[in-house]
């Protein structure tokens, strides 16, 4: 595997620490001049007035290699562009959005042995409220299993709730599973997601824009967001309140051209709030099993979901004047040909002809009485009549799904 030289990893290093990310002057004028260049140009104070905004603050703070030292000390390491495990193809995407803010990272600080572009080939956000339900938690992680189970890798955010449901629905089928961090690479955040964090970078990746022993701030939960959202195809919200980050990580996906996907609630849920405006307002799909989400995001013509299938009953093969015919007949007692035929308001002649044909089918039988509903449903014959469809009714109910 290709890797970028030493000059340029110190120089995306330093520009990681000097500016607060998203920062889109900056990010142009490292396209523009090199990230080496640039570094030394920060570091000297010799930029555009739009790129010191950005980085005066912080432009004197030159410590690279005492950050690099830092993340190899906890297992990781410093992911740049000009590395061959970039994820190029999909942080392209920032390229073409038109959003204020959009613009992919400097560089990624990386926990985790996978290459991070391999791992993120196929995957898909899964996303949602902290305060989560038992129901969102549980949605959480078996779209997470079964995501995990198809060898499409889930991202999220290891925060409490419908995030750690759902890295560890992916544990849980040994698939891969990515976590991004609003803090640096050698804190873990929440503290309660230490081991949780330790599991994925074994498996998958914890990943992050900030630099070591930057901590985690209400707004970089935010910039987090969009990385989820540029990392993978499609973002789900399983959970959110009507004011959730996770709608924010879905507006995100949706200016990057990303789909985006949402799983009902009860109506009375506040936590489905959010889920269910997305869905209103035509911002989301809705999704309520992984099929769904694979054929969202999945392959032209290769990943599509079958349709579920309900309980199949006995007459569902009956045309419409058989099955007219059919609840017209008593369960109890029996009826004439002509009482079934001022029931089921069809002509006495066409009542007088179906009659026998569901005697046939096992749908009616003859009694004292005249004609009622088949108390035991019998071996159909072959019938004389297409009013009936005797090969469908020899085939056991189907059982439910």
């Amino acid at each position: 595997m290709s890797t970028a030289d030493q000059e340029v990893r110190v120089a995306r290093a330093y520009l990681s620490r000097v500016a607060e990310p998203p920062a889109p002057a900056l990010a142009a004028f490292v396209t523009q001049a090199g990230p080496v260049l640039a570094a030394r140009l920060v570091r000297d104070g010799e930029v555009p007035a739009e790129v010191a905004k950005e980085t005066d603050a912080r432009r004197l703070v030159y410590q690279p290699e005492q950050d690099l030292a830092s993340a190899a000390a906890v297992g990781a390491r410093l992911v740049v562009p000009e590395d061959e495990e970039w994820p190029a193809w999909p942080l392209a995407a920032f390229d073409l959005a038109t959003a204020r803010g959009l613009v992919a990272p400097l560089a990624l600080w990386v926990r985790g042995a996978a290459p991070l572009a391999d791992l993120v080939e196929r995957a898909v956000a899964v996303v949602g409220a902290r305060a989560a339900t038992a129901y969102g938690e549980t949605m959480a992680a078996e779209i997470g299993h079964g995501l995990a189970s198809r060898g499409i890798t889930v991202v999220s955010g290891a925060a409490y709730g419908i995030d750690g449901a759902a890295h560890r629905g992916a544990l849980a089928a040994e698939g891969a599973t990515v976590a991004a961090l609003a803090c640096g690479i050698d804190l873990c955040y929440p503290a309660g997601h230490t081991r949780l964090l330790d599991q994925i970078a074994r498996s998958g990746a914890v990943v992050t824009e900030y630099p070591p022993g930057a901590v985690a701030a209400r707004h970089r939960f935010l910039v987090r967001n969009r990385l989820i959202a540029g990392l993978t195809e499609g973002t789900v919200v399983v959970e959110a309140g009507i004011r959730s980050g996770s709608r924010n990580t879905a507006a995100t996906a949706r200016a990057l051209g990303r789909i985006v996907m949402a799983v009902p609630g009860p109506a009375t849920s506040a936590m489905s709030v959010g889920c269910h405006a997305l869905i209103r307002e035509e911002a989301a799909l809705l999704v309520s099993r992984v099929e769904e989400v694979v054929e969202s995001v999945g392959r032209f013509g290769l990943d599509l979901v079958d349709e579920a299938e309900g309980t199949h009953r006995p007459t569902d093969n009956l045309d419409p004047e058989a099955l007219r015919v059919h609840e017209a007949l008593p369960h109890r007692g029996g009826r004439s040909a002509e009482e079934v035929a001022v029931e089921s308001g069809l002509p006495l002649n066409r009542v007088r002809a179906l009659l026998p044909t569901l005697e046939l089918s096992g749908h009616a039988e003859r009694c004292d009485e005249g004609w009622r509903c088949a108390r035991r449903r019998r071996e159909p014959s072959t019938p004389s009549s297409p009013n009936a469809a005797p090969a469908a009714t020899r085939a056991p109910p189907r059982t439910p799904d």
